[in-house]
C-alpha cells in the first residue's frame, strides 16, 4: 500500500479528465504546486466534488503513484469562491493563471501557498484601488518566490495590510514595471 499524505490545499484550476474524473492543480504548503487526478468527482452526487471546486481551500489526502498524484480524500475548509465578489474572483483568477503559466508541471515552492491565501483573505475587505495594488503585489511576490525578481518586496509573503498596499499604490509604476520584467524574464 502506498503512503498517504495530508495537505492543506487551494484548488487553482480544474479540468475534465476521462468520463467522470478531473485533473486538479492544487497549491499546497507541504508540496507546492501539484497536479492531482481526482477520480469520479464529476459524477452526480460525488462526495469529494464540493471540496475540490476552484478556489476552495481543503484538507486533502494525496497518494503518490507511479503515474503521479491521486486524490484519496478531501474535506472543505473554506469556500473562497463564495466569499469573493465577482471582481475579486477575477483578480484571484488572473494571479492563479499567471502562476500556472510560470510553473510548468509541479513546483516545490511552498511560499506561493501563503502568498495566494493571503490575497484571498485580503480581497473581500479592500477598496477597488487597494485590490488593484494587492493583485500587483501578489504577482510580484510570486515572481520573486520563483526567482524571477530580485528586488525588495514590501511586507511579508502574506501581508496585504493598508501600509503595504499604500506603498504599492504610491509607487505603482515601479511595481508594474518589475512584474512585467519578471514575466519577460520567464520567457512567456
Amino acid at each position: 500500500m502506498r503512503p498517504r499524505y495530508g495537505a492543506e490545499a487551494i484548488v487553482l484550476a480544474r479540468s475534465p479528465l476521462a468520463e467522470a474524473s478531473a485533473l486538479l492543480y492544487l497549491l499546497t504548503h507541504e508540496f507546492g504546486l501539484v497536479k492531482v487526478r481526482a477520480q469520479g468527482v464529476r459524477k452526480p452526487g460525488a462526495k469529494l466534488a464540493g471540496a475540490v471546486q476552484t478556489f476552495n481551500e481543503s484538507e486533502v489526502i494525496l497518494v503518490r503513484g507511479k503515474e503521479g498524484w491521486r486524490l484519496s480524500g478531501a474535506v472543505l475548509a473554506k469556500n473562497w469562491f463564495e466569499t469573493l465578489s465577482a471582481p475579486s474572483r477575477s483578480r484571484a483568477g488572473r494571479i492563479a493563471r499567471l502562476f500556472l503559466r510560470l510553473v510548468h508541471g509541479e513546483s516545490h515552492d511552498t511560499a506561493s501557498f501563503y502568498i495566494f491565501r493571503g490575497l484571498l483573505e485580503a480581497l473581500p475587505s479592500l477598496t477597488e484601488e487597494a485590490a488593484d495594488a494587492a493583485e500587483t503585489l501578489a504577482a510580484l511576490r510570486i515572481l520573486h518566490a520563483l526567482g524571477l525578481d530580485a528586488g525588495d518586496i514590501p511586507g511579508g509573503e502574506d501581508v496585504y495590510d493598508t501600509a503595504v498596499l499604500t506603498s504599492v499604490i504610491d509607487d505603482r509604476r515601479t511595481f508594474i514595471t518589475r512584474v512585467n520584467r519578471g514575466i519577460e524574464a520567464s520567457g512567456l
